[in-house]
């Protein structure tokens, strides 16, 4: 089976069932799409495509979130092209992402909606190579469910035997660590990973599911666009800046149409928390929502704890909480939590973990984390020494390593990155090694639990955010947490703890956003704060504290803090700094203390270009 096939299916026994709901504005007006307006419309988008682009070629899609992305998408496969999907790219800033995969991907196509099609003369400016493309606009939806161009049959494709090993898109990576790679996910891939997001989350033709992700990302694109297709469930589609905008939108949108499945990172619930006020809560019916899934970076038991509470009298259940793991190159989901099951909460020796161990514990010295339940079916998952590629005894922390139908193939044109990471062998699997894995450079361990014998899935960070301070490993993420609960005026989600080398030795630095509409703190004071909680709580001194503009720590497109685009980024001194104790980066010393920009300058959460 493949995605084509999936579609054509849906079109020819359901072609007046609808299938997407967008609302352009976040509320309000709403446009339909069913099946069979859907079909047509990707089959007159294949037709143009498949005269200027041989099967297997690249097709850039530069569309904003909406149905325009949908039909394009699937019009991309119904031509047996090779999606590229990027983020829509803002005039007025720079587009180093969309140079970066533009220089990769080496389109032979470029499928732009309207208004980006009309500055694509900019784009070739931002992205000269893209100029070896050919540019096609989008021809918009008519009245009615017709088309500019003609509604016919795209001309013969792969045989449906073997579209499934074709490659259906590249996935390109949000770049957390690393600048961005494509991920070569095939058809099989896509539809092995929906089959497994359909049993994990209990997916069927009676679901009815809001989203409000970028579709350019895993989680937007497969989550939320294509898995309703899979299980034959109608989606409501939000534009991700109209819910940064007003994140009630989101939770009405849940409350309006009844949504059973809905989510997304750990800041989206937080930016509710932050920014819905209890007058905007009345109406509210979340009574339906029964997997309201997180699978950002880190999942806080904080914030779980803090969403259920607020959101109690709207309907909201604890036990909907669905936290769940995966990553691009696995094509989306790896491990979740039985439906309906309170999320795993469970705390941990932090001496213990910086030396990767996973030790249960109470008190001042252990850390709350949050299971993400068990691999699903057909999937299978390692806990491995990264050295040694041998497996983790029970309660070490090692590398969390997959197998299973949806890892996708490799990185699009990096062989040597290919075989590194994607076709990993365990030493102690026999002459040969059992494998291939893929290893996903994330950490972690199982920890018994409800989910079976093999316990429940805990991930303790990443490799490379690691940091050693005189020999002891520390999560950023503990001192990022230490950091925030400080004071109210430091945002959740919004700090990033890397080391830089100094002397000789690597030394700790914290960067911190501060909210814009506290004027009334003293900065000074409150960094001296912070650096003795940092002493306090992990024993190590800090080299740097920075407080930043709100908004202004750079972000993957999922929310993800960059740590190491932050760690650069200080390197050179661009951080947007608004006070620092110790040297605030590029060679600037001494404390500073600027005036925080006006409220209405920019967005409250950064790297919106990426979410619009």
């Amino acid at each position: 089976m493949d995605l084509v096939a999936v579609l054509e299916e849906r079109a020819r026994t359901q072609p007046e069932r609808c299938a997407y709901i967008f609302l352009p504005d976040g509320e309000g007006r709403e446009v339909r799409l069913t099946y069979g307006e859907l079909d047509r419309w990707a089959r007159a988008i294949a037709h143009r495509l498949r005269a200027v682009a041989a099967p297997g070629e690249r097709a850039l899609l530069l569309c904003r979130p909406g149905l325009d992305f949908v039909a394009a998408f699937f019009g991309t496969l119904y031509a047996d092209l090779v999606t590229v999907p990027v983020p829509p790219p803002h005039h007025n800033r720079p587009q180093p992402r969309l140079r970066a995969i533009a220089e990769d991907a080496r389109p032979a196509v470029v499928l732009a909606d309207g208004p980006l099609f009309a500055l694509r003369e900019h784009w070739l400016g931002e992205a000269p190579a893209l100029a070896d493309a050919l540019w096609l606009p989008l021809e918009p939806r008519l009245p009615g469910g017709g088309h500019g161009a003609t509604d016919a049959e795209p001309p013969p494709s792969l045989p449906m035997t073997d579209r499934s090993a074709a490659t259906a898109l590249l996935q390109y990576t949000s770049g957390s660590t690393a600048g961005p790679k494509g991920v070569e996910v095939t058809h099989g891939n896509i539809i092995a990973n929906c089959a497994i997001i359909a049993s994990l989350f209990g997916h069927s033709p009676e679901t009815s599911g809001v989203i409000c992700l970028p579709p350019f990302h895993d989680m937007g694109l497969i989550g939320g666009i294509l898995q309703p297709l899979y299980a034959g469930f109608p989606v409501v589609i939000i534009p991700p800046l109209a819910v940064l905008q007003r994140p009630v939108r989101w939770l009405r949108a849940v409350s309006l149409y009844r949504a059973t499945t809905s989510g997304g990172p750990n800041f989206f619930y937080d930016l509710c928390l932050r920014r819905i006020r209890p007058e905007d809560r009345e109406g509210l019916d979340l009574s339906s929502w029964q997997v309201a899934f997180n699978g950002s970076e880190a999942v806080r038991p904080e914030t779980l704890d803090a969403f259920a509470a607020a959101f109690a009298s709207c309907g909201f259940r604890p036990e909907a909480f669905y936290p769940c793991y995966g990553l691009a190159e696995a094509t989306l989901i790896v491990t979740g939590i039985e439906r309906l099951r309170r999320s795993t909460v469970a705390s941990f020796s932090k001496a213990a973990l910086a030396v990767h161990r996973a030790r249960p514990a109470e008190g001042a010295g252990a850390t709350a984390l949050v299971g993400c339940g068990a691999p699903g079916p057909g999937v299978g998952v390692e806990i491995v020494d990264p050295e040694t590629r041998r497996r983790a005894r029970p309660g070490e922390i090692g590398e969390i390593w997959v197998t299973g139908p949806s890892v996708a193939r490799g990185y699009w044109r990096r062989p040597e990155e290919t075989a590194a990471g994607f076709h990993a062998r365990l030493a102690d699997g026999g002459e040969e090694g059992a494998g291939p894995y893929l290893r996903t450079g994330d950490l972690g361990f199982f920890h018994p639990g409800d989910a079976g014998d093999a316990g429940e899935l805990f991930v303790a960070g990443r490799l490379k955010d690691l940091i050693i301070l005189r020999g002891r490993n520390h999560r950023p993420q503990d001192i990022e947490r230490t950091v925030a609960a400080c004071h109210p005026a430091l945002r959740p989600d919004g700090s990033a703890a890397f080391a830089v080398e100094d002397g000789g030795m690597e030394r700790l630095v914290v960067a911190q956003e501060i909210e814009r509409a506290r004027r009334d703190i003293d900065h000074e004071a409150l960094l001296r704060d912070l650096r003795q909680a940092i002493a306090a709580e992990h024993e190590v001194q800090v080299h740097a504290l920075l407080l930043l503009r709100a908004g202004s720590l750079p972000r993957t497109p999922s929310g993800k803090i960059q740590r190491h685009v932050c760690r650069a980024l200080y390197l050179e001194g661009a951080l947007e700094v608004v006070a620092s104790l110790g040297p605030a980066g590029g060679g600037e010393t001494s404390l500073t203390d600027r005036p925080i920009a006006p409220a209405g300058d920019r967005m409250p959460l950064s790297s919106t270009e990426d979410l619009t």
